[in-house]
């Protein structure tokens, strides 16, 4: 997470002393946190949106486990003061470890109706704007919400309120996009 960058294992162990056996790397493969591949002799792992989502949820520093991710945490707590308490920019674990530049607002547009295409089972299938969001969580929710309203112009895009409001997570609600008066939590690409 604090590197926010694929990782070698070679690299995790120099750096963090941390090695991930095999069955550890399978089951969180498997899980859907990290993906991991071969490169050379080495594996190389990614975290996956899954798992920007469990840490971003679950991160307990208070917990006896995270003695022995002194290191990582050290990093960790390196960008939480420079990027986060000094700027006070980012809202999300997924924003605050990225080291891409912000992208315009027009690639941002074509990133959203990629990502839309990555996760919908077809087109003008409704998708939450949280799970879209999952998929650029390396860009300022800032930046997506302009690109969310700009988009929301397409001739091929609707968006609109979810009609059952019981089911909104407080994620859904912070994800939620204001187009036309009314936050919207649902977006639809496609031509009709």
């Amino acid at each position: 997470m604090a590197e926010a960058r694929n990782i070698s294992g070679p690299e995790l162990k120099e750096r963090y002393r941390v090695t991930v056996a095999r069955s550890n790397r399978e089951k969180l493969n498997e899980y859907g946190y990290i993906k991991s591949w071969k490169e050379g002799q080495a594996y190389v792992h990614e975290l996956e949106d899954k798992g920007w989502d469990r840490v971003h949820q679950q991160l307990n520093f208070d917990s006896p486990k995270a003695r022995a991710l002194g290191a990582a945490l050290s990093v960790l707590h390196d960008n939480l003061r420079e990027r986060v308490l000094e700027h006070g920019a980012y809202h999300r674990f997924g924003e605050m470890f990225t080291h891409a530049a912000a992208a315009p607002v027009d690639d941002l547009e074509t990133r959203i109706r990629v990502a839309y295409e990555s996760l919908a089972p077809r087109p003008r299938a409704w998708l939450r704007h949280t799970d879209v969001r999952r998929k650029l969580a390396d860009v300022p929710g800032d930046a997506l919400d302009q690109a969310f309203r700009a988009l929301s112009q397409a001739e091929d895009v609707d968006m609109m309120p979810e009609s059952n409001q019981k089911t909104l997570t407080p994620e859904d609600r912070r994800n939620a996009v204001r187009v036309g008066g009314q936050d919207t939590h649902l977006i639809a690409i496609g031509t009709r």
